[in-house]
This record gives C-alpha cells, structure tokens and sequence, in this order.
C-alpha cells in the first residue's frame, strides 16, 4: 500500500494526479507502438474541435473545464507542431478561432481502432472493481459545485471547535442511542440481523456483563457516535458496533472512536483485538488499518455476521 493511499482522502487529489500521470504516459506508449504521433494530454481539446468544428481558446476552456490560459499555452504548442491552425471567422480576421490541421485529423482517424480498443480495457477493469467510478466521479463534482469545498470545511471546523468531541462511557440514559445509531447505519448499508437486534436492545446483558464496553461520542448534549468492545473468548475481544450518525461523518470522530477503544481494550488487559466488516466499506476499512489492524486472508471461523467477508486483528501502531 502506497504513503497516499493510506493518507485516505486528505491525499485524493495527489492521488488523481499520480492516476493522471500514470494513465497518461501509459496511453503515450501505445500511440507510439502503433505509430500514432499524439498525445494524451491533448486528447480532449483534439475531440472537442473533431466533434463541434472550430472553436475559440475561451469556447474550448469552458467546455474542458480548464483555465483560458492553460488552453491558450496547449494551443501555441499544438499549432507550432501542426497540429492545429488558426482560422478566420466567417471570413473576419478580427475573430481567429481554432482548427484541426489536415495532419491532425489523418492521425486522429488512425487512432480510432485504439480508442475502442482502449476503451474496452478500462471499462473492463473499472467494472472488475465493482464500482460505477464514472459515476461516482459525476456525483462528486457534482458536489463540489453545489457545495463548495472551503465553505464546507469553514462549517465543519466552527461546528468542532464550538463543541469539542469527548468520548465518554456507557450510562443507562445512553442506551436508546446504542441502538439508535447503529439501526440507522444498519438500516442504511445493510439489515439488522438476529444477532445485531439482541445485542443492540439489551447492551448490558451482551456486552457490560460479560465484561466489554461501550463507548458514545458526544458533541456538546448531542450523542453522534458509538462503539463497542464485546468479549468473544477470555482475553479477546470484538470491535463492534460502530456507528457515527451521518451529520456528523467526515469530523474524525470514528477515529476517536476507535482509539478510545483500543485504549480501552489495553486497559482490560486484553490480548487480541479483531473486528468483521464488509468489502463495500471501504473508508471504514481504511480507518481500521490506518489504526493498526490487519486485514487476514479468510474470514473469521463461526462468524455471527451473514454479511461479513473482512476478518482484521489489531497488531498495534
């Protein structure tokens, strides 16, 4: 696993650069093994004017999402190397716009039989993750949009520093909000099962008695989160039950969360921690490693879970 990777999504737009990179120079080497003298940074403003016709530098960086001079700066080089040319609007050489040169639109015909052959393979290995990665892409530019990242971090830290997070220990009028949170994260990615119904509607009896713990996090009077350290065997204990409600996802408190629990776990003395999860989860796996748990290669013997396929173990860090 690569240093990005586990910094999650703080390095993201690192990470897509490094993706961007890669995929480019991979792209190169195939133009140039079938003789094609393009390149893949150029590729959407070379599609662009293929498909709509001469365009101005303003009306290709609207479309592309680029900055006028980025495009400006690829447009001298492109027309240098004849690749585009500038022309005359409407005979009116006070309007110049931007045009494919004959050269171009000869290597861009060549290089169709590869486009298909390209587009095969990533969608191909895109639906090998299991994921709609296009669309997920749409959806969280999308996003940025609607909401802006500055304004939504701005919101985020006055909410933190107005009221600080604090973990605090299982009470009798805590206990609705055990099952409270964890229905609502159940009942959003999966179904409560037998085995998560009787934990969850009486705590004391499962986990306190048997000499776990439950944790909650609070913000300010508000109950946002919780988990749970349940006993499976003397000295081995289960991370369970961990639910932040959505409004309140993003803030680190799962983090929290979780090393109050390893904290807790050290306290009683225990001598292994595990916990089950599921694939789809990706971020949540993605805490529990960057934590110190390991991910081991089958799932757990006799798991109570029918949706669980992720056995981990706490090794430290």
């Amino acid at each position: 696993m690569s240093f990005l990777s586990v910094q999650g999504t703080l390095a993201l737009a690192s990470r897509l650069k490094v993706l961007s990179e890669r995929s480019y120079d991979l792209v190169d080497q195939v133009y140039r093994e079938h003789g094609i003298g393009l390149q893949a940074r150029w590729f959407p403003v070379l599609r662009l004017l293929e498909q709509r016709g001469p365009l101005s530098v303003g009306e290709i960086a609207r479309e592309i999402g680029l900055t006028h001079s980025a495009i400006s700066q690829l447009a001298t080089k492109l027309i240098k190397g004849g690749w585009l040319q500038r022309v005359d609007t409407d005979g009116d050489r006070r309007q110049r716009v931007l045009a494919l040169s004959e050269r171009c639109q000869q290597e861009l015909r060549a290089a169709r039989p590869l486009w298909q052959a390209m587009r095969a393979s990533v969608e191909r290995r895109i639906m090998d993750t299991g994921v709609d990665l296009l669309g997920a892409l749409t959806q969280y530019e999308a996003s940025l949009d609607e909401q802006p990242l500055p304004a939504d971090v701005a919101r985020r830290m006055k909410l933190l520093q107005a009221n600080a997070v604090r973990i605090e220990p299982f009470s009798p009028e805590l206990r609705e909000h055990f099952y409270r949170l964890n229905a609502e994260w159940l009942a959003r990615y999966f179904q409560i099962e037998p085995i998560d119904h009787a934990v969850m509607s009486e705590p004391e009896k499962h986990i306190l008695e048997p000499g776990g713990s439950i944790l909650f996090a609070m913000v300010g009077e508000d109950v946002v989160g919780t988990c749970a350290l349940m006993v499976d065997a003397p000295g081995v204990y289960e991370l369970t039950k961990m639910a932040v409600t959505p409004g309140h996802q993003g803030l680190g408190i799962g983090r929290k969360l979780m090393e109050a629990a390893i904290a807790e776990f050290q306290r009683l003395g225990g001598k292994e921690l595990f916990l089950e999860s599921q694939t789809r989860l990706q971020p949540a796996l993605r805490l529990y490693e960057s934590v110190g748990f390991e991910r081991q290669p089958a799932i757990k013997p006799g798991s109570h879970y029918q949706r669980a396929d992720v056995y981990m173990i706490w090794r430290g860090g």
